[in-house]
């Protein structure tokens, strides 16, 4: 049986190490290879082609808020004329991200996005910086950003 000093010494070092190293979807933001970066989100994504679907897959971490919720992703297929010619959502778990927390989402689009093709990204959540809800009924402050970009040569 182990000394509580031992017991406690060895609970210590596991407990910094984890609090030293990043989890894996804040190391899988910094190395996937498309980025996207504004006051209130970073989302860092990778777009596959899978016969004739297109595969994104991403995570997303809140740099603004003490509170966001209900985060969704949208990814629309847009074609020459710029108008959507296919679309999908991703449902971001969990509900609630911290500050500074980072959470995965995937989706499929029903299309092949070959490079060049153009993406337009749409997220939206609501944002709450802390307070009572009780007494404030803080439920959030509902937000919605857009922005396109381009399925990168392979």
């Amino acid at each position: 049986m182990l000394r509580p000093a031992v017991l406690l010494a060895i609970t210590t070092a596991l407990l910094a190490a984890c609090a030293g190293s990043p989890g894996t979807t804040h190391l899988r933001l910094e190395t996937l290879p498309q980025h996207y970066s504004q006051f209130d989100v970073r989302l860092a994504w990778e777009t596959k082609t899978l016969g004739d679907k297109t595969i994104v897959d991403g995570v997303a971490e809140n740099v603004r808020y003490a509170y966001m919720y209900d985060l969704e992703i949208w990814v629309a297929v847009l074609d020459g004329a710029g108008k959507a010619v296919a679309r999908s959502v991703s449902f971001v778990i969990p509900r609630q991200l911290n500050l500074d927390e980072s959470a995965e989402f995937s989706l499929r689009l029903p299309v092949a996005a070959t490079p060049g093709t153009r993406l337009r990204f749409t997220y939206r959540y609501r944002g709450s910086d802390g307070g009572d809800r009780r007494k404030f009924g803080d439920g959030g402050t509902p937000w919605m950003q857009s922005f396109e970009t381009v399925v990168p040569a392979r």
